[in-house]
């Protein structure tokens, strides 16, 4: 069984997204690391870049495959995890803390109303 935050947004990719004010912290959920495994690689946006929502975000190689991270909402990166750089395995080891890969400052906050609470999140997982 995944953990799956109360106070978190999630996406159908498995993101998820904690609102800080009018910026939007990103991360991949315990599930998809999961399901990812052991992860050896992580690309992460510049700061910066213009986001829309459903747009690659960056992306997460694990030995098993490439994943692209989405975008959940739109707006410009601030900020990117650079520990994910030397230590990939943060995704793996604390997905919704240290693990975090990207800050968008949101440029329409109402898209928010678009992404999963938790037990809609956990119905899609089928728990």
């Amino acid at each position: 069984m995944s953990v799956v935050l109360p106070d978190l947004k999630y996406t159908k990719d498995h993101e998820w997204v904690k609102v800080e004010k009018n910026l939007a912290r990103i991360g991949i959920t315990d599930h998809a690391q999961t399901e990812l495994t052991e992860i050896v690689f992580v690309e992460l946006p510049a700061s910066g870049k213009d986001v829309k929502t459903g747009e690659v975000l960056g992306n997460v190689e694990s030995v098993k495959t490439v994943s692209e991270i989405f975008s959940p909402v739109s707006g410009v990166v601030k900020d990117a995890n650079g520990k994910l750089v030397d230590s990939p395995e943060l995704l793996n080891k604390d997905p919704y803390g240290q693990g975090w890969v990207a800050v968008v400052e949101m440029s329409d906050p109402s898209e928010l109303s678009a992404l999963m609470n938790a037990d809609e999140y956990k119905k899609l997982l089928g728990e």
